[in-house]
């Protein structure tokens, strides 16, 4: 081994399960390497996990560990996964061991436990980040055993430095006026007419689909043109003019740069995006969790880069009503990129990568 290989930092990544713990560890990743190339990085996640999917795809290496679901809340629950959750922490502490980790980040998920559980162990440092407005276990959990706690909006655990979301390039670079022909040309929608984006995350969202659906004639009829990811797991909405409809986004630095105003849910991922690009959106929070999503978007609403539509009252109508004043009003929609973009974060991955670097260099001075 040579000397510049031997002196690279070695940094654990712990995330898994969904693609809001996934991607921005991911995210920090690629900001750890453009900063320095020489970084060893592993991603520690679990065997059913997204991260089985997207960790390769993005050309990192994921080793699993065996992870039991943990309840939301500390309650009897708890004992049936000790168990497991015991042998999962001394599988982490043997990938800890033999790659020789100088740190570990984790973005949350079930996999991330045991994983803080072992650095706690091994002596090794633990960075925990925090993407939604309100944690789930394992964060709470290993926001006990480090003082090195970030969050992507206030108030998410106690004593934690807001820092903002690490975010793909693409999008904290996008530039979305210079992009705007562009993206329009791609999707095949006019240069001058406004245009609704529609997405729903990854799967989609059905009721997303269905509201689209109902108001799509008299949008087009009002000038308006959607551009709608409908989810692969739905069905294909029925064709119509003005109306361009994909079962998924692969560009989304495109769709962002085509839209004026997104209707979506509000995902940590999604809301602190759409802040950062400076795009407006109307947020309709998923009605089930732990009311998570709500809190997300809460932030940049009150900003004044976006509205809240509660799932329950979104329909056809309610979505024509809550455009109206909006599309039909390009200085306020302009007002509400500016806001949102105010409100955005771009940096996070560079600002938390620099971190994470002086956190491990530092422990390899005292050690």
């Amino acid at each position: 081994m040579s000397a510049a290989a031997s002196d690279a930092l070695r940094v654990v990544l712990a995330a898994g399960g969904t693609a809001g713990h996934i991607e921005p560890a991911l995210n920090l990743a690629d900001a750890l390497l453009r900063i320095e190339p020489a970084t060893s990085i592993i991603v520690i996640g679990g065997e059913r996990g997204l991260e089985t999917s997207l960790v390769p795809a993005r050309g990192y290496a994921l080793v699993t560990v065996r992870s039991a679901p943990m309840p939301r809340r500390p309650s009897l629950d708890l004992v049936r996964v000790v168990p497991g959750a015991w042998r999962a922490t001394l599988e982490s502490a043997r990938l800890l061991d033999g790659f020789r980790a100088d740190i570990v980040v984790g973005f949350g998920g079930y996999a991330a436990l045991p994983t803080y559980l072992a650095a706690r162990r091994r002596g090794v440092p633990l960075v925990v980040h925090e993407s939604n407005a309100k944690p789930g276990l394992a964060n709470r959990v290993g926001a006990r055993l480090t003082a090195h706690v970030f969050s992507s909006v206030p108030g998410t655990i106690r004593g934690a430095n807001v820092v903002g979301l690490p975010l793909r390039q693409a999008i904290s670079h996008l530039d979305r006026t210079a992009l705007r022909a562009q993206a329009r040309e791609t999707y095949g929608l006019s240069a001058d007419a406004p245009v609704l984006l529609v997405f729903g995350g990854s799967q989609g969202a059905a009721h997303l689909n269905e509201a689209v659906s109902g108001a799509i004639a008299e949008l087009t009829a009002r000038g308006v043109q959607v551009l709608h990811a409908y989810g692969a797991r739905n069905p294909q909405p029925p064709a119509h003019p003005g109306y361009v409809s994909v079962p998924y986004l692969d560009r989304m630095d495109l769709a962002y740069a085509a839209a004026d105003i997104a209707l979506t849910r509000a995902g940590a991922m999604t809301c602190a995006e759409l802040a950062a690009v400076g795009l407006p959106a109307l947020y309709v929070p998923l009605p089930i969790g732990n009311g998570e999503q709500r809190l997300n978007a809460l932030p940049v609403v009150r900003a004044g880069g976006g509205v809240i539509i509660d799932d329950a009252d979104l329909s056809a109508a309610t979505l024509l009503m809550a455009l109206e004043p909006l599309l039909g009003n390009p200085s306020r929609l302009d007002a509400m990129a500016d806001a949102a973009a105010r409100h955005g974060v771009r940096d996070a991955d560079e600002h938390l990568a620099r971190t994470v670097m002086g956190i491990a260099s530092g422990r390899r001075v005292r050690g």
